[in-house]
């Protein structure tokens, strides 16, 4: 049986049982936080119960690295949206130690892409194009700095309310240890 069959076969049964209801909640955070994080599958669980969040507490957004990359990206969009339609009163922006985003190789990774099929000619086109993909696909030298910029970015964009406190931390993948680099209530 494939993964998706697997997957499928566990939810019919997960639907019929009815095992659904344990989780059910609103749309709205009841603790009010929007929450931007990495999608590294160590912090799945270990993130919300270090934090002693259950299904419902927070808007959980997640991206390689927890980066705000762009301004007016998708992860920018849904933090204004958990802010201004969500009903969420607090950012939470939550890197971790030992992050694949740390140091990335880009070009192992355009090495990768070519290797499953990608035409390598393709890279000129985009580099024509004005794409920089060492630029795009880039990570972070310092996890703590990364933090601090995406925390600055969404602090300092024009359409944040600026009453919103914005939170910047760092969680050990191993330990579930939060460190606080950015109080966002020192900065309102």
């Amino acid at each position: 049986m494939t993964l998706l069959g697997e997957i499928l076969e566990h939810n019919k049964q997960f639907v019929n049982e009815k095992q659904y209801e344990q989780y059910s909640t609103t749309k709205f955070p009841d603790k009010r936080i929007v929450i931007l994080t990495c999608m590294d599958t160590r912090l799945t669980e270990l993130l919300l119960k270090s934090m002693n969040l259950k299904n419902g507490d927070a808007k959980l957004i997640k991206s390689a690295g927890a980066v705000v990359t762009h301004p007016f990206g998708g992860i920018m969009r849904s933090i204004l949206i958990a802010v201004y339609e969500l009903q969420a009163d607090e950012v939470f922006i939550i890197g971790h130690h030992d992050c694949g985003m740390n140091s990335i190789d880009t070009d192992h990774i355009i090495g990768d892409m070519v290797e499953r099929g990608i035409d390598k000619s393709l890279f000129e086109t985009l580099q024509y194009s004005g794409i920089d993909m060492e630029d795009w696909l880039h990570g972070f030298d310092d996890v703590t700095e990364s933090v601090k910029a995406s925390v600055k970015q969404v602090r300092n964009h024009p359409l944040m309310d600026p009453k919103v406190p914005i939170h910047g931390l760092v969680i050990n993948p191993t330990t579930g240890q939060l460190d606080t680099i950015v109080d966002g209530y020192k900065h309102n």
